[in-house]
């Protein structure tokens, strides 16, 4: 004897209206296992020729072009400056006096070099002026410093104070981050983790030395952030209809955010000569620091462009395997309707981090009583302004984008009873 499952067959349900889960919204920030099984839909044979369509006609093309793009643009050769002093040493804090001169504006140290590109100099003990004040790092015996280096100078006089040694906390926290994702998402946690390495060598390696190459800096960032897209979402969630279906919405979304972006940055009349840019214009004037501006913000949305779509892709994924004859305008409503959750949460969380790192130069202007106008005019302020905007617009279409794209692979996917869902009984 044949009987249907539980409750009601799926395919005798009408493709109207969908109830979205109660977890819709809440599986998206851990893309971790779902609540419903979606294989089924992944091997689906209409979703498969569908997702195939898109994949040869969307997805390969741009990760094709992207792949070429990096190749013509790869920086060959070192990236130097010359103007810039790059010898760098560290040592320890044995003993600090004051300064005999001036005692009141600095404090010098007797420090103990245990790493230096001068090997003869590794082991010996050198002083080192330390300046005073509020704005001043604080320095006691025993602390692990960096230091600059004059190679021509007597080694008496060859090492000045730059900054505490914060490398012990920084790889302490890293190690602490890494364990926590692992215990919490386990082998995904270990592809997220390589995922995040490989971008930090895309960055180090490409992004940034083609840029001090004089490339167009937003051309780099797009092209960098495809290829760092594909390998993070394909490493992170495997290779499948899924998360071929988001890398496509990424990468649309990622391009709309870069031309927004370079369209209000140069429309804003922004110098960018705000902050270090200046530096960098005047050791490396070959840089479009107008373009680095805009290329920020791409490089900045990269992250949560990937947790949105992958969220929207996996919300139609199960309204798809919820009800398999569900059609794509049923699909998309649903799906948005998990999508404005979301996106009223990431954008939130953007524009404040944002505004956080700009939170010391806000306190500047309140300490002075600058109106709040004047202020959201200056550079500085406007171009955290036009981050926070044209990140959170980036995001804002990539959910109606994504979800179109997954509606579509996945609608009226199958529109007989399938066999898992039959029960035989004796």
């Amino acid at each position: 004897m044949v009987r249907r499952h539980a409750g009601r067959r799926r395919a005798d349900r009408k493709p109207g209206r969908i109830e979205v889960p109660e977890h819709g919204h809440g599986h998206g920030h851990g893309h971790g296992e779902s609540a419903v099984d979606t294989s089924v839909v992944d091997a689906d044979a209409i979703v498969a020729r569908r997702v195939r369509l898109g994949v040869i006609g969307l997805l390969i093309p741009m990760i094709a072009a992207a792949l070429v793009a990096m190749v013509i643009l790869w920086p060959t050769g070192d990236v130097k400056v010359g103007a810039i002093e790059n010898d760098q040493a560290r040592g320890v804090v044995l003993s600090i006096k004051p300064c005999a001169e001036t005692p009141a504006d600095c404090d010098e140290a007797t420090v103990r070099i245990t790493e230096a590109k001068i090997k003869a100099d590794i082991g010996q003990v050198v002083p080192a002026e330390i300046a005073k004040g509020q704005s001043a790092p604080r320095v006691e015996v025993g602390n692990k410093v960096m230091l600059s280096v004059d190679p021509k100078a007597p080694v008496t006089d060859r090492y000045s104070f730059v900054d505490n040694d914060r490398n012990a906390p920084l790889l302490l926290l890293a190690a602490i981050f890494a364990v926590a994702v692992v215990a919490l998402s386990r082998w995904k946690g270990v592809a997220a983790l390589l995922a995040l390495a490989l971008s930090g060598v895309l960055l180090l390696k490409f992004v940034l030395p083609a840029i001090l190459r004089g490339s167009d800096p937003v051309l780099v960032a797009v092209v960098g952030g495809v290829v760092i897209m594909v390998a993070a979402l394909y490493m992170t969630h495997g290779v499948n209809a899924h998360t071929s279906i988001a890398l496509i919405g990424t990468i649309g979304s990622l391009g709309l955010t870069a031309l927004v972006g370079s369209i209000f940055v140069r429309g804003s009349s922004v110098t960018g000569l705000s902050a270090d840019a200046g530096t960098i214009f005047q050791f490396a004037n070959q840089v479009d620091l107008v373009g680095l501006v805009a290329a920020g913000i791409v490089i900045g949305t990269l992250g949560v462009l990937d947790d949105v779509t992958v969220t929207q892709v996996t919300a139609v994924w199960e309204l798809s395997a919820a009800n398999p004859n569900a059609s794509r305008w049923s699909l998309l409503s649903a799906g948005l309707r998990i999508g404005r959750a979301h996106v009223a949460s990431v954008v939130n969380t953007l524009v404040l981090a944002y505004a956080g790192a700009s939170l010391p130069l806000m306190m500047t202007f309140a300490l002075g009583s600058v109106p709040a106008s004047y202020a959201v005019s200056t550079e500085q302020v406007a171009v955290e302004v036009i981050r926070g905007l044209v990140g959170s617009l980036g995001i804002i279409a990539a959910v109606p984008l994504t979800t179109a794209l997954a509606a579509m692979a996945v609608a009226r996917r199958s529109p007989q009873l399938r066999s898992d869902e039959i029960e035989h009984v004796d």
